[in-house]
């Protein structure tokens, strides 16, 4: 039932000869309001459903749309570019493929900018424009409106699909009352990138900040996916006139009126006398490779941890009267946000008093979601003497696949080669591989294949397997981090990622000098559960900035050091 056929269809694709003709996409670009020359990659959607926009249809799932991408270099304005018969798609690999019949279709070329790094590389990657790497919405992208068509592979002809529309700049917040807004730039990373970096921040502050000059406060970072500005904080009930909008996977028919009653809900509970008044900043570290730094050093983003705490926070603190000691920090965060709130705890283990990880990206690399990055051949499949299965990548609670790792990766790769998809795969690889020759990260594994590089993997376990560091570097680190390490996660993970919480599990329970660490399983809970049995993910999702607060006073208050500032901000 897993296998979906993908890497089959496309063995066979490869051993039959492309028909000499066939009908084909023409791509054009507008003659005016353009560039005078275009870099980017061009995406072509091709939908049966044609009741929403096309490129909304993106998915790796067996239900998303036909994706076919293409590069190009210096596209001038009125100029073409084909997708034809050799051009590689998803889910069918070729033109040739998709069936004969009424669709409708839009494209979109998706900008590149010429970076010339401190190193002396050159590379061709989708800047951070705003929209947090959605090619969908980054400004200066050009899309095509959808277009109905006919469409049949046996036939020869050219369909053409004008680009009509460039994407506009999207504002930056403004400051409220509760959410003010900074943006550092970063010379760690100006110079590494060749171009001015900024990281930016949105900032809860604490009832009545403006009337408390005197005031130190502690800092929460609330890690995550790009934040277009404080998310889940609302100052007004829930807007019952609003058109219900449903949320398929929870069921639920009007899930943003549950999203805004929680986040009204948080804001009576910030303004509260019982409340700490304490600042949580959401980080838009977005960059030329996906939403988000990882808020690591890395050879192919540049030293994003050590400018996210060397050059932000201490702006940021100098900025928002921060007490600035880690006794004072915590983080936290699911997913993505997991696997950072941990990874900084480490990397940075004086400067941080706890770390809350929620269903983390795979902390441990023997478990890369379902396949074991050093001792496995291929990321794809697993390989018997006669037969082989296809890896699952994405399941319900019920264990029901809806795609599989090929399925993953060669949307990716449709979508930008060279690790530049913005897909989370290539952001992995992108973080955590050396850089390659040309500039690029090197592959972890062949992108069409899934056949792993074991000198890759090796430089993955070094680097950035947090349960290999922990083993490696425990007797540093233990005195360091003992008490501040807490995991959760749901034992039916959408992604597999309880998998590595087991094995981080298994070292912290046995880790001498003791870790003292907390890990926790929702039974039967998806992605991403973040420690309340008692509620739904549909809840506790939207709770992550009170689900850890009374743990991280009593850690404050435990081990503040004499002297310590715990009265200012307790107004």
């Amino acid at each position: 039932m897993m296998m979906r056929g993908t890497l089959l269809g496309f063995a066979a694709a490869l051993a039959l000869a492309a028909p000499a003709w066939s009908e084909d996409f023409r791509i054009t670009m507008p003659a005016a309001g353009v560039d005078a020359s275009t870099d980017g990659r061009v995406i072509l959607v091709i939908a049966a459903d044609s009741s929403k926009a096309p490129i909304a249809q993106v998915s790796a799932d067996f239900d998303g749309a036909q994706v076919f991408g293409i590069n190009v270099d210096g596209l001038k304005p009125g100029g073409s570019v084909s997708i034809g018969p050799e051009t590689f798609g998803f889910p069918k690999p070729f033109l040739t493929a998709v069936p004969a019949g009424e669709y409708t279709v839009q494209a979109v070329l998706h900008k590149y900018q010429t970076f010339k790094l401190a190193n002396g590389k050159t590379v061709k990657l989708p800047a951070a424009r705003g929209a947090g790497q959605n090619w969908r919405e980054e400004p200066g992208n050009i899309v095509s409106e959808p277009i109905k068509i006919s469409f049949d592979p046996a036939r020869p002809g050219t369909i053409t699909v004008p680009l009509t529309k460039v994407l506009p700049p999207i504002a930056e917040p403004k400051d409220t009352e509760f959410v003010r807004h900074i943006k550092v730039r970063s010379d760690m990373l100006s110079k590494f990138w060749g171009t001015d970096v900024y990281i930016r921040g949105h900032v809860l502050v604490p009832r009545d900040f403006d009337r408390h000059p005197e005031a130190r406060y502690p800092l929460a970072i609330y890690h995550g996916h790009f934040p277009e500005n404080f998310n889940g904080f609302r100052t007004t009930p829930p807007d019952e006139t609003a058109p219900c909008v449903p949320s398929a996977r929870f069921g639920l028919p009007c899930y943003n009126r549950t999203e805004q009653q929680e986040a009204y809900d948080f804001h009576n509970s910030w303004v509260s006398d019982k409340f700490p008044r304490i600042l949580i900043v959401e980080i838009d570290h977005s960059n030329p490779y996906y939403d988000d730094s990882y808020a690591v050093n890395s050879a192919n983003l540049g030293p994003y941890g050590d400018a996210i705490m060397k050059e932000f926070l201490p702006a940021l603190e100098a900025k928002f009267r921060g007490l600035g000691q880690g006794w004072a920090r915590f983080t936290y965060g699911g997913s993505t946000g997991g696997w950072e709130a941990l990874a900084v705890q480490l990397f940075y283990p004086d400067d941080f008093n706890g770390a809350f990880a929620a269903c983390p990206d795979p902390v441990d690399f023997r478990a890369m979601t379902v396949f074991n990055l050093y001792d496995d051949k291929n990321a794809y499949w697993q390989q018997g003497p006669f037969g082989r299965t296809a890896r699952p990548a994405h399941r319900n609670w019920l264990g029901q696949v809806s795609r599989t790792m090929a399925d993953d990766n060669h949307l990716e790769l449709v979508l930008g080669d060279k690790t530049r998809s913005g897909g989370q795969w290539d952001i992995w690889e992108a973080v955590y591989s050396p850089m390659g020759s040309d500039g690029y990260p090197q592959r972890i594994f062949d992108k069409r294949t899934g056949v792993i590089d074991p000198k890759v993997a090796a430089y993955w376990r070094e680097n950035y397997d947090l349960v290999h560091i922990m083993k490696r570097d425990w007797a540093k680190l233990a005195p360091k981090v003992a008490g501040k390490i807490h995991l959760y996660v749901g034992d039916m993970d959408n992604y597999y990622l309880n998998n590595a919480v087991y094995l981080a599990e298994d070292f912290l329970k046995s880790a001498e000098p003791a870790a003292n660490a907390e890990v926790k399983y929702g039974d039967r809970f998806e992605h991403c559960w973040n420690g309340d049995p008692n509620v739904s993910n549909a809840l506790s999702r939207l709770r992550y900035n009170t689900m850890y607060m009374d743990k991280m006073l009593a850690r404050m208050q435990a081990t503040a050091p004499k002297g310590a500032d715990l009265t200012s901000w307790r107004y």
